[in-house]
């Protein structure tokens, strides 16, 4: 076989063999992942801690009395409740949020709650103190974080072995130092 054929069959092996380098994820797409982690992480803080704060606060020091709910919004945004003995009796109250959840009540219903009898508008039913629901936004939220966390380690991690990883020079255009002139890629021009 002439010398040309094969030098033109080693050139055709190594353009098929040619692998190019994967494009460089950005900084940015680690940054904004990471940010969007620290961001759920703050949510997650937002809805975690006042519910829990309030539940020991109300553990620790609260009154539990007999209320009957006098006003519930259809979403619900608020629930009313009437103290119905106490020292506070006969007063209004609206129910406190727990991690933005309200208890599932209808106008006219009985139940007990547990009021801070030095701040009366901070009530929550007594099994919610008791036994707190599950905190579902914070979980989902949280979950949420743990997968942006997930993507910005792993775009870290292929961004450096990406750099890390030496790839080969294309065929066609010889090595990548324009300074080295023993190339061995054949050339495609006549002589």
């Amino acid at each position: 076989m002439p010398p040309h054929v094969a030098a033109a069959q080693q050139y055709a092996a190594r353009v098929a063999a040619y692998k190019p380098r994967p494009e460089l994820p950005r900084r940015r797409l680690i940054a904004g992942a990471f940010g969007l982690f620290l961001l759920c992480v703050g949510m997650v803080l937002v809805l975690w801690v006042p519910a829990h704060a309030l539940v020991r606060d109300l553990r620790a020091h609260g009154v539990t009395v007999a209320a009957t709910v006098t006003g519930v919004d259809k979403k619900p945004k608020y629930v009313s409740v009437r103290f119905v003995q106490g020292p506070e009796s006969e007063n209004d109250r609206r129910l406190s949020e727990y991690a933005g959840m309200l208890p599932d009540v209808r106008t006219g219903d009985t139940l007990l709650v547990t009021y801070d009898p030095e701040n009366p508008s901070r009530v929550l039913p007594r099994s919610w103190v008791t036994a707190p629901p599950a905190n579902l936004p914070a979980y989902g939220i949280g979950a949420l974080a743990l997968v942006f966390l997930g993507l910005a380690i792993a775009v870290a991690l292929r961004r450096r072995w990406i750099l890390r990883t030496p790839w080969s020079d294309h065929p066609l255009h010889g090595p990548a130092d324009p300074q080295s002139p023993d190339s061995t890629a054949v050339r495609l021009t006549k002589p």
